[in-house]
């Protein structure tokens, strides 16, 4: 009988590539993939172990397959990933029920693991985190067909104290533009019109292998790409936003005018104690530059409360920095102590409970700039991505090149027959908290 594999992804999305990469080569060997767990002979938990509650998240879950050992069709439980690349001698002593493991830097060899899971071998194949992605290895898209993300480096350097993913994913290692172009077009051939670049820190891409930053030229070569309409960017270290990346971003057309920038806090103390680049005063540099080359961009940004050491004053000018920079997309996370971190042998760590009220207190102050900042759009025509139809309300919805999948806001829009997929032209008429409203222009 043919296998059948189910691939359950957690975390982020350079995580999915992973997991659509092990898709791809599964499906090459004959095995079939199925959607729900409970039909699978083989499940592949892929994980992610960045903080606390998402190695919960992973543990659960594999607890939760392993049961289908009893009342489902499994026969192998596989765990790949992040966590099995930190904590794989652990796992597999203390989850008997797991029956091999694979790291981030292994994962191109899910077909072998698989083969001896099945004959009980509990393969053990966790190595040096060092895959680099420049060979073209098939891969199964699950994002909607029109969209899709292109890892173009892996692993980082950056050595934030807070942050455990040069652990788990390596060094810095950028793609070849090459392989990066080649991966684009394959997507563009079949429908992908929006291309997300993601990886732990974009605006180093190339330094390793070109010896100066080669983001702008990246950019422009996949725009180049026939069929790509929106080119978008994530995970912008601000170290090194350069001049050129700005002046790349406002003048191409298909490049979004969004930035994914994680600026991680405003005062310079925390910024010090967490090694990220430069102080307070270079970040309102460099927003500002940036808003007045791209006068229509939405800056994104992540903040982290409750480091080891924020005091009271340092959340109380947090908020007013929030405030004073408008941020049009921010995401808040209270500081998760990670085993093998420097942070962690820091003093003054702020209990949990005032971490979680800093967290709500910053996202109420972001909800009514959010209110502020959509109100702007009143009034105008922009381009929105339909994603789908509700055919209650009659409204389609979709994203504009202002919203990133899953994470940011949608676009409601009515008057209007389109197709999925396309790209709609929409007169706004309505703001709210993070999502628009507006008709269709034919």
């Amino acid at each position: 009988m043919t296998e059948r594999v189910k691939v359950v992804t957690l975390g982020c999305e350079k995580n999915l590539v992973d997991s659509e990469i092990m898709s791809g080569l599964i499906h090459e060997r004959g095995y079939r993939l199925v959607d729900e767990p409970d039909e699978a002979t083989v499940i592949i938990v892929n994980t992610c172990g960045f903080i606390d509650a998402a190695k919960e998240e992973s543990v659960n879950t594999i607890l939760e397959m392993a049961d289908l050992k009893e009342t489902g069709r499994l026969k192998a439980l596989i765990v790949s990933g992040c966590l099995t690349q930190r904590y794989k001698q652990q796992l597999m002593e203390e989850m008997p029920e797991i029956d091999g493991v694979v790291g981030t830097g292994d994962f191109h060899n899910i077909n072998d693991i698989v083969d001896e899971a099945l004959r009980g071998k509990k393969p053990i194949r966790v190595g040096n985190p060092v895959f680099n992605y420049e060979q073209q290895l098939p891969r199964l898209v699950t994002t909607p067909r029109y969209t899709a993300y292109v890892k173009i480096a892996e692993g980082c350097d950056n050595a934030c104290t807070f942050c455990s993913i040069p652990m788990m994913r390596g060094s810095f290692r950028s793609r070849s533009i090459e392989s990066i172009v080649a991966e684009v077009q394959g997507l563009a051939a079949q429908g992908v019109k929006e291309i997300s670049l993601i990886a732990q820190d974009s605006t180093n891409y190339g330094t390793d292998l070109y010896d100066r930053f080669m983001l702008p030229e990246l950019l422009n070569r996949v725009s180049e790409v026939e069929g790509i309409a929106w080119v978008r960017l994530h995970y912008a270290y601000p170290g090194f936003f350069t001049d050129e990346l700005i002046e790349t971003i406002a003048a191409n057309p298909k490049i979004c005018k969004y930035i994914d920038m994680p600026l991680q806090h405003s005062e310079d103390s925390i910024l010090k104690r967490m090694r990220r680049p430069g102080r307070q005063r270079d970040t309102r540099e460099l927003v500002a530059k940036i808003r007045a080359a791209i006068p229509d961009v939405a800056l994104r940004t992540s903040l982290i409360v409750g480091f080891p050491g924020e005091t009271e004053e340092d959340f109380e000018n947090l908020c007013e920095f929030v405030k004073e920079m408008k941020f049009d997309r921010l995401g808040v996370f209270a500081y998760s102590s990670e085993e093998g971190t420097p942070a962690v042998r820091l003093p003054n760590h702020v209990p949990d409970d005032v971490k979680e009220w800093r967290v709500n207190t910053l996202m109420e102050i972001q909800r009514q700039v959010s209110r502020d900042n959509s109100s702007k759009y009143i009034g105008k025509e922009i381009d929105v991505l339909v994603e789908r139809y509700d055919g209650r309300s009659d409204v389609y919805i979709g994203r504009s090149m202002y919203d990133a999948p899953e994470i940011d806001g949608e676009v409601f829009i009515s008057n209007c027959r389109t197709e999925i997929g396309s790209i709609q032209k929409v007169r706004v008429t309505h703001a709210y908290e993070f999502d628009l409203s507006g008709e269709g222009i034919s």
